[in-house]
């Protein structure tokens, strides 16, 4: 999976330098990460027995800032998947406009099968293994796949033990109390949303919300904010599913309702609830396959990566995708959907408001002021917005697909930034 990943990024990298405004010496930068970290986690557990966890992390680009980019616990983690990540979060940060480069970095763990306890100490001995990797001004780390704001809270206590200093901006996405941004828990749902709100008039999908039919597929963090967000817009979320499978409902599902009782009982089902009573109402089980070929007028992939293959891609009947995961869409898919005129909005924009928020936080840690609610969302909304109009006046303009754009428009950003440190054209006063 991990080689796939990176060779799907290379790709749509590939596609986009015939567009793009870029030196040859800015894409040797990107060839190879800055640099890579593996380190072994000792943990003690809690039946006395030492266990041995492998960990990562990549600074893969960092011409136009430290790196960004989060720390996920999955059994699937290695090297090579953590460096596709780190890859990806360089033109994710540049499509944003942050000053950023991309990192990441991951454990290769189930941390289902850990208790509280192991899983602080294995989160505690992973900043031991890479508190001199990381830093404030060189690389922050943040939440990602089955890590949390309290596992976030342990690390940046346990680099301050280290380091013998507070120091709040080292890591974002933290408890509120350690120096957390209001919004950062909502802020990829956040970002997804005004994408869609700045993006459905031009495909025609803006008359009216309660007849706009959506599909989220994963109804993990992302996911069920991003439906109840839409719900709560008037928009009619018929689908939704997790690991386990879907639930899908022609007349709509009623999302408060199936958020608190997966939240109370870890079972997705369609129910309307009040109070604390949940009674089910009719509808479909379906499974993660049947929910992406729904007849829906968007469909938003939130698990993931490569749900959407050549193999189901002439299946899909929504009329757009909005990537909330990272990288759900092959490029064979891609071009499936695109000869179809299914339009895709991709990852490196539709998921950007996790890492912008994070860099509120790293901002207002640094500063030592903090923002309202209302102030972060609407610095989100202007940041989301803007870079989404970039990125459609760049598709319509070059006749490009969306993710094309989007990668375009990072090249030009990162091949500024590597021509304002000089390239040879500059020493030698000649071309590249």
């Amino acid at each position: 999976m991990s080689e796939s990943l990176f060779s799907d990024a290379s790709q749509r990298l590939d596609e986009a330098l015939a567009y793009a405004s870029i030196s040859e010496e800015a894409i040797e930068r990107l060839k190879l990460p800055r640099s890579s970290l593996k380190v072994s986690i000792p943990v003690r557990m809690d039946n006395g027995e030492l266990r041995i966890f492998p960990g990562y992390r990549v600074r893969y680009d960092d011409t136009r800032g430290p790196t960004k980019g989060g720390i996920r616990f999955h059994p699937d983690v290695s090297i090579d998947e953590v460096q596709s990540l780190a890859f990806w979060m360089t033109f994710k940060c540049a499509v944003a406009n942050l000053p950023f480069g991309g990192g990441k970095g991951g454990i290769t763990v189930d941390p289902k099968s850990l208790s509280p306890f192991e899983l602080e100490r294995l989160s505690r001995g992973y900043i031991d293994a890479v508190a001199d990797f990381i830093g404030p001004d060189v690389d922050i780390p943040a939440p990602d796949v089955y890590t949390n704001e309290m596992i976030m809270g342990w690390m940046v206590d346990q680099y301050g033990i280290i380091k013998r200093q507070i120091a709040p901006a080292v890591i974002t996405g933290k408890p509120l109390t350690m120096g957390g941004s209001l919004g950062r828990d909502k802020a990829t749902a956040m970002g997804a949303f005004f994408t869609m709100e700045a993006t459905l008039p031009r495909l025609g999908l803006s008359g009216s919300p309660a007849t706009t039919t959506v599909a989220v597929q994963g109804f993990g963090n992302a996911g069920a904010i991003i439906a109840e967000l839409l719900f709560n817009a008037g928009y009619k979320v018929v689908a939704v599913s997790d690991s386990q499978g879907g639930i899908y409902r022609r007349e709509g599902l009623d999302i408060p309702s199936v958020r608190q009782f997966k939240d109370s009982t870890r079972a997705l089902k369609a129910v309307y609830c009040e109070g604390s009573v949940c009674n089910a109402v009719d509808h479909e089980t379906i499974t993660n396959e049947e929910l992406l070929a729904l007849d829906v007028d968007i469909l938003a992939p939130a698990a993931l990566e490569n749900q959407i293959t050549a193999s189901n891609a002439r299946d899909i009947k929504a009329r757009a995708v909005y990537e909330l995961a990272n990288g759900p869409t092959t490029p064979e898919a891609d071009e499936i959907l695109r000869g179809r005129d299914v339009v895709v909005f991709p990852d490196i924009l539709v998921n950007a408001g996790g890492v912008t928020v994070s860099y509120f936080e790293w901002v207002q840690n640094r500063q030592g002021l903090y923002w309202t609610l209302d102030e972060v969302n609407q610095r989100l909304k202007q940041k989301m917005v803007e870079e989404t109009e970039r990125i459609w006046d760049i598709a319509q303009t070059q006749g490009i697909s969306q993710r094309t754009a989007a990668y375009v428009h990072a090249l030009n950003r990162i091949g500024d930034a590597v021509q304002a440190k000089g390239t040879k054209s500059y020493f030698t006063g000649g071309g590249d």
